[in-house]
């Protein structure tokens, strides 16, 4: 089946011909009929399948006839973080390149001024993220009554971030009369009910079961004590052939001495979280995409809608507390049918937190082992790559200097921060743990003391691999 088959327009099929695709994706090829036939949709895939498109190409057919009003969009995308809502803001750029829509973007940690110009002339589409949004609105600056078409993309990650309240909300006020689709790659109990309650008799599209990883992706868990994760984090990095690669961490401190760790090093890294302002987040993103860096160390704010081609590889320097977004976290890798691979450290006091995601995926995560390391990129007809001039040889290495790659030293500044409206509660650095005497202690790697978790089952060891 090809494109052509789905009852798209000419000019729409010209547009993703130039953008260098052929067949559609299996999420694709189920939404795109339904949704120009004015039906409701629930959709269910796996990340990195095609959603976007799958509700994009067909709504710029939708949208291509009609009249646009002051303060009234005539459709409405609501995307949970500023990332997804500007790769959504990129699709519908370019794939509707031949057609005279106008769109606004309604994201927070930039200047209100052109977001209300650009209302106040009226748009075809508006994509936003519910902060804003509801900003705007609260302010009078918007009215929703003229809205015909509703997607709501990502919902479990807008429950995770708290944010059906303001759906909720924002579904009220819009007319009764119009077409809804929501689409997810979970859909936990919340998430049905809201289906139910606000879409009408809708199409339920199932691509691939619920919380499972893409085929495509290799992935691995490294047992590792909490103090040697960098050391591991290195080696990985040095020896399994990356290309490129993000990196994960649960909290934003951890992200940026992260970053300044790998740089110290010698290795081209960058970093984006929630509490970076939209422009350098943006450019940081750009670097990444660009290769002016290879390396994006990152908070949760990047584990959905961000789609650059070529990532060959995951790593999760933390356990994610919430077992979704394991899934969501290595789904940046293996994209569009090419092979990824993700890595997890797992420390002693994460075992709850990697026996979730077992649970939720419904497969035990390998044990990475010497055997694993990826040599099939390398051309052994090739001289040895030469040590890294600017890292003594480990066996040599002089004892470390009291700076901020210590974790046991490292005593980030603890700022309470003004939840963004696209950052988790979740990535609140946890609570202070005072040590007690009487207990066993551990150093975490935000400098804190946390107390030592124990594996649920048999003890597995620890694979030392750093001093490889």
């Amino acid at each position: 089946m090809t494109f052509a088959d789905l009852g798209l327009s000419e000019d729409l099929l010209k547009a993703v011909s130039e953008a260098g695709y052929t067949e559609p994706t299996d999420i694709q090829r189920e939404a795109i009929p339904p949704i120009l036939m004015m039906k409701d949709i629930i959709g269910i895939a796996q990340t990195g399948t095609g959603k976007t498109a799958s509700f994009v190409l067909p709504m710029i057919d939708i949208m291509a006839s009609g009249r646009r009003r002051a303060l009234m969009p005539r459709s409405l995308i609501l995307a949970p973080t500023r990332e997804l809502a500007a790769q959504v803001a990129e699709n519908f750029e370019k794939y509707g390149k031949n057609h005279d829509l106008k769109l606004a973007l309604l994201i927070g940690g930039v200047q209100m001024g052109d977001q209300v110009k650009a209302l106040n002339d009226g748009v075809d589409v508006l994509i936003a993220t519910p902060g804003r949004l509801m900003d705007l609105f609260e302010r009078g600056k918007i009215l929703l009554n003229g809205c015909e078409l509703l997607v709501i993309d990502e919902a479990d990650r807008m429950l995770d971030m708290g944010f059906i309240p303001d759906i909720e909300f924002i579904c009220s006020k819009l007319p009764e009369a119009r077409q809804t689709m929501l689409f997810s790659a979970t859909m936990p109990p919340p998430i049905e009910k809201l289906a139910k309650k606000f879409l009408n008799n809708p199409k339920r599209i199932e691509v691939s079961r619920a919380a499972t990883t893409n085929k495509d992706i290799t992935a691995f868990k490294v047992p590792v004590k909490a103090r040697q994760k960098r050391d591991t984090l290195r080696w990985l990095l040095e020896n399994d052939h990356v290309e490129t690669a993000i990196i994960f961490s649960n909290r934003k401190t951890t992200v940026r001495e992260l970053n300044k760790s790998l740089q110290s090093y010698g290795f081209r890294s960058g970093e984006i979280h929630g509490d970076m302002d939209q422009s350098n987040r943006l450019k940081e993103l750009e670097r990444f995409k660009q290769g002016e860096i290879n390396i994006l160390v990152a908070s949760d704010v990047a584990a959905r809608g961000l789609d650059v081609k070529g990532v060959s590889h995951v790593f999760n320097f933390d356990t994610p507390w919430h077992p979704d977004d394991y899934v969501h976290r290595i789904g940046r890798t293996g994209r569009a049918g090419a092979k990824g691979r993700a890595f997890t450290l797992v420390a002693e006091e994460d075992a709850e937190a990697i026996a979730n995601v077992e649970k939720l995926t419904g497969a035990e995560v390998p044990v990475f082992g010497k055997k694993d390391v990826r040599v099939d990129l390398v051309d052994t007809a090739a001289e040895p790559k030469p040590a890294r001039e600017d890292k003594p040889e480990r066996a040599a290495k002089p004892k470390r200097s009291p700076t901020p790659d210590t974790d046991a030293e490292a005593k980030p500044k603890r700022a309470r921060k003004k939840r963004d409206d696209d950052e988790a509660p979740r990535e609140k650095p946890a609570r202070k743990a005072r040590a007690k005497s009487e207990g066993r202690q551990q150093r975490g790697d935000d400098g804190g003391s946390v107390p030592a978790g124990e594996w649920n089952g048999p003890r597995p060891g620890f694979l030392d691999i750093s001093a490889t």
